[in-house]
């Protein structure tokens, strides 16, 4: 898999863990001894969450970067790891699958997970904009996991894939935040349409993060489908934000005829985008130039469709 050239040397978060390879040699050493003969190397990249590693060829390592309670932190990787396997089950696409449970150890002070590896080039917001074969593909996935059985479960998440106006708070920090960065006034404008979008009645399975450095392409399809963990049932929409993240109009379009969305569903689709893109221009604006420049490109297709509808 190809990941971005250079490895981010600047701190994301204020609590965020430090994790060198050496780390990650003894974790596997003491941990997994069946493991010692292979090699590992840090995977370069964008991601804010966990630092990657590859382990041999055929699995990665996932290191949460921040967390300070060791218990907390392994009941959720292992909701993560329940959601990975459904999700690997549930794409029409490559999508790693749970493989173990690291400790805490080696002055790592957190749980740790394994998966396996799936090859292909990480999509980036210019990759594939302008492709109708790529937008037929997102529509494949999306259609998939929405086809998913819900097992009646409500939404049990906070934030994005709920209700719009949980995010106001969010916002008005994003806004305030990104004063002299990107056209404010304009944005919570916009904002002001969106947060009152009708709420959208069932709840489907969603993936929820499609963005570009979950998605892995070749030849200018989609291939792989990575960090299926927040597998669960969320408004429909959600999964549509990669439509902004992703494709510039001729392509979105392409993607909404063969989903068929109505103008709720797109509409809240590209609310949750806005959502999203709002908090990386400023939130990584030093630390992490690739997401900040993602929040940047999807913001400027949002406001390009400019008219509640379109």
């Amino acid at each position: 898999m190809t990941r971005a050239d250079t490895l981010m040397t600047v701190r994301m978060h204020d609590d965020e863990v430090s994790i060198d390879d050496g780390t990650l040699r003894k974790l596997v050493d003491d941990q997994f001894p069946q493991w010692r003969s292979m090699p590992i190397r840090r995977v370069a990249g964008s991601g804010t969450v966990n630092a990657i590693f590859r382990i041999g060829e055929d699995h990665a390592a996932r290191l949460p970067l921040t967390g300070d309670d060791p218990d907390a932190a392994a009941e959720t990787l292992r909701r993560e790891a329940a959601a990975l396997a459904a999700f690997a089950g549930a794409s029409p696409f490559s999508a790693p699958r749970p493989v173990a449970l690291g400790q805490p150890g080696a002055g790592y002070p957190l749980p740790w997970s394994v998966q396996t590896w799936i090859p292909g080039i990480v999509a980036t917001p210019d990759a594939v904009s302008h492709s109708p074969e790529f937008a037929t593909d997102l529509a494949t996935l999306i259609r998939a996991v929405r086809a998913t059985d819900t097992g009646g479960r409500g939404f049990s998440g906070v934030g994005r894939g709920g209700n719009l106006q949980d995010a106001d708070e969010w916002m008005d920090l994003c806004f305030t935040k990104s004063t002299g960065l990107l056209p404010v006034d304009d944005l919570r404008a916009l904002w002001e349409e969106l947060r009152e979008l009708p709420d959208p009645g069932a709840l489907a399975m969603t993936h929820g993060d499609l963005i570009p450095g979950n998605l892995l392409i070749e030849n200018g399809r989609l291939v792989g489908v990575l960090d299926g963990g927040a597998f669960g049932p969320a408004d429909p929409s959600l999964d549509l934000v990669a439509a902004w993240h992703l494709l510039e109009a001729d392509a979105r379009a392409v993607l909404r005829a063969d989903l068929g969305s109505d103008d709720l569903e797109w509409n809240r689709g590209r609310a949750w985008a806005f959502q999203q893109a709002m908090g990386l221009v400023w939130y990584y604006a030093d630390s992490n130039p690739t997401m900040s420049a993602l929040g940047r490109s999807t913001l400027r297709r949002i406001l390009d469709e400019d008219e509640m509808g379109d």
